[in-house]
């Protein structure tokens, strides 16, 4: 594998359009910029994942949106609330193949206007389904649709290797090497495979990372599927750049296939150290909690319509 080359950042804002939880009542920093209602219009929340990345270099501004939530209702209702202009966005980038994270992509294609450029790999269409033999469940997930995209404008980018955007300055890690020994999936989740269904692999599980000036890595996974911890060092490796700032997005740490591996996570993300920790969406009650917990100094609490600025 060869070194991806990515290039610094001045500045980062990441904008959360799409997360399972909202409180007004939270505070700001100077990193931390909470949303304040329009005519108390306030974001809506939901079980899904989407946020914007304002990335600015000397003159340079490039947004990117990754994920796109569950339906659009939300997706733009919080753009809409939060005053961000969609014509704006020159690009897309899905974490993976699941609905709460595809779900409101082809209306927000259809609204930025053609051009737009989606970054995916090509597992992201594959038949899903969850399957829980204990309980007698089965039950097929909604499945991208390609034809649907395609129809709206977008320039599908399929690719599984590590890519960058925005002139060099975003990196998507593309397929995610597993290299720790507790990150080992979901194993209520399969995928149909040469016409077989079979336990996920996930090999379209992939992050985006941006490097800030003299801060080192901001590392985003969406569901982390194939664990952050191994995101987080997938994304050390292609870069070759070792200190990571901060670490967002969702850590799917919640239910009971997850919450023997909170305990050996948190340790893991205490020997990488970033500055900050923003644990959302599927990772759960009780591993944000034990990470607010065990990282007081670096944990952050999100909430729908935050911005987090990285300088």
């Amino acid at each position: 594998m060869k070194k991806l080359q990515l290039l610094e950042a001045d500045r980062l804002e990441i904008t959360i359009l799409v997360d399972n939880y909202s409180d007004l009542f939270l505070e700001g920093s100077e990193i931390i910029k909470r949303p304040i209602p329009s005519e108390w219009r306030a974001p809506l929340a939901e079980h899904g994942f989407s946020c914007l990345l304002k990335v600015y270099s000397s003159s340079e501004e490039h947004w990117v949106l990754m994920d796109a939530g569950i339906a659009s209702t939300c997706l733009l209702h919080n753009a809409e609330v939060l005053n961000v202009d969609l014509a704006k966005i020159e690009s897309v980038v899905l974490s993976h193949g699941h609905f709460d994270h595809f779900g409101g992509l082809t209306a927000f294609l259809c609204k930025a206007g053609k051009g737009v450029t989606l970054v995916l790999h090509p597992d992201a269409f594959l038949e899903r389904r969850i399957n829980v033999p204990a309980i007698g469940l089965t039950r097929e997930m909604p499945r991208l649709n390609e034809v649907s995209l395609k129809e709206t404008g977008a320039n599908l980018n399929k690719i599984k290797e590590a890519s960058t955007l925005a002139s060099g300055h975003v990196l998507v890690t593309g397929e995610v090497e597993r290299v720790t020994g507790f990150e080992k999936g979901f194993l209520w989740a399969e995928a149909k495979l040469d016409g077989a269904w079979v336990t996920d692999p996930f090999h379209d599980d992939q992050g985006v990372v941006v490097n800030i000036r003299n801060k080192g890595l901001v590392v985003i996974g969406g569901c982390s599927h194939a664990g952050i911890i191994n995101t987080v060092k997938y994304a050390q490796k292609v870069t070759q750049i070792q200190s990571v700032h901060a670490v967002l997005g969702g850590f799917h740490l919640t239910g009971r296939l997850f919450e023997p591996i909170i305990e050996p996570t948190i340790e893991e993300m205490k020997k990488i150290a970033p500055e900050f920790i923003v644990p959302m969406h599927c990772t759960g009650w009780k591993a944000i909690n034990q990470f607010a917990i065990k990282m007081p100094s670096q944990f952050l609490l999100n909430s729908v319509g935050t911005t987090y600025v990285f300088q």
